[in-house]
This record gives C-alpha cells, structure tokens and sequence, in this order.
C-alpha cells in the first residue's frame, strides 16, 4: 500500500529581489494512512513551507510529491485545486468563521462551495461532523456565542464534512488557553484513533507529545525524524 504523503528531495526556493531564499532544501519522508505527525521547528525553519507544499497550496522548485498516490508536483493549477478540496482538510490558528453564520451553516459551507448537492444533504453532512466534534447541540449558535474552543471545534468539523483523507492542523491551539488546548488535542487524537491521518505544524512541545511522530525542522532541512516511542505521549 502506497503512503498517504511521499516526499522526495523537497525543495522551495523564493526570489526576493536579487536574492533566493532557500526555504526548503530537499526534504524526504513518507507519512503512512493513519499516522498523527507533528511538524515543528523554530521560526525561519520551512515547516510553514513544508504545509503549504502538503497542502498543495503551493508548488515545488524541485523533488516529488505524491499524495494518496497521486505526483501532485506534476499537476496544473486546476488539477492541484480539485485534488486540494477533495482530498484535504484545513485547520488554522484563527478559526475564519462566517460570523453571521450559524456553527450548521459554517461547516456546511465546503459542501455548497462543490455544489451539485442538496442543501438538506449538505446540511445533514454538516449536523454529523458537528456530533463527531462534539457540538450537536450548539448547531444553531453564532461564533459570538460559543467560546474560543467551540468554535476551533466547529472549524474542524468543516474540516471534516468533505470526508478528506488528510487533515492539516497548522497551529491549532495557537489562539487557546492551556485547558481548551489539551481538549482540543484530545479530540485530534480520537479523530487519529478513529482512521484520519492527521499532520500537525506546531512549535509547542506540549502539543507535539500528542501526534505518534515528530519531524523537526532547522534551516529548511530535516534534521530529526522520531519513531513512536522516543517521546512522551498521553
């Protein structure tokens, strides 16, 4: 079976002006189905790249990249966009809810971006990834009546009603007290538990110890890849 994610010799080199700035220098690694892994590194080190490049929010200067089997480096825009939407799920620091929206209709909104499915479908997709977040019972609430954890939990049931076969977290927990934060992990982990493979950028080590793995990140290279086991985990 082939990976989820297979990098080979990852590069992303950015023109400034006259100068290049070697953000990424050939990164290799593979991430299995149902593996949880943290990216984390300082400031400067490519993992914000690195996501982007998994996220196929952005192309590679050079190396490989396939994704579920598919050499997403080789594709066009269109192609890269159409396999961004259907195969990946995206979490961020800031929650980018519609705040005239209810929690139901936010987590709808992927599904009426597709199109060409009816809205009490999409809105019953909507209502599942809601329970599955825990949050069935807030579906009728604006983002100003839930706290800051609900509504992280509430991005990441929009995540999740296209089913995707990954999730990138980029920063999570960023915007989130210490308490909220480790019910926020605990619910990635019993999504990781649940099949989802799950790739997580954080510079937190307390937020790390909860993914399977750890790539570390300095100065665009890859500098320690840790098998489970050979840090903390709950």
């Amino acid at each position: 079976m082939s990976a989820m994610i297979s990098v080979r010799h990852l590069a992303r080199t950015y023109r400034m002006g006259e100068v290049e700035v070697k953000a990424l220098q050939g990164v290799s690694f593979d991430i299995q189905r149902g593996e949880f892994v943290a990216i984390m590194g300082p400031s400067g080190s490519g993992k914000s790249t690195l996501m982007n490049l998994i996220g196929c929010l952005d192309t590679p200067t050079a190396g490989s990249y396939h994704l579920d089997g598919l050499p997403v480096d080789q594709l066009d825009p269109n192609l890269l966009a159409a396999v961004r939407n259907k195969k990946i799920g995206f979490v961020f620091q800031q929650f980018h809810l519609l705040a005239r929206n209810t929690a139901l209709e936010n987590v709808a909104l992927p599904l009426a971006y597709r199109g060409r499915m009816p809205r009490a479908e999409q809105f019953e997709r909507a209502a599942a990834a809601l329970e599955r977040v825990g949050l069935g019972h807030r579906k009728d609430h604006r983002p100003h009546e839930l706290s800051g954890g609900q509504q992280q939990r509430v991005a990441i049931a929009r995540a999740l009603v296209t089913k995707p076969a990954l999730l990138l977290a980029d920063e999570p927990t960023g915007a989130l007290d210490t308490r909220t934060s480790a019910e926020l992990m605990e619910l990635l982990t019993d999504l990781n538990h649940s099949g989802m493979t799950i790739v997580l950028v954080t510079h937190e080590h307390d937020v790390a110890r909860y993914a399977q793995r750890m790539l570390e990140l300095r100065d665009g290279a890859l500098i320690h890849d840790s098998a489970e086991g050979d840090h903390d985990r709950n």
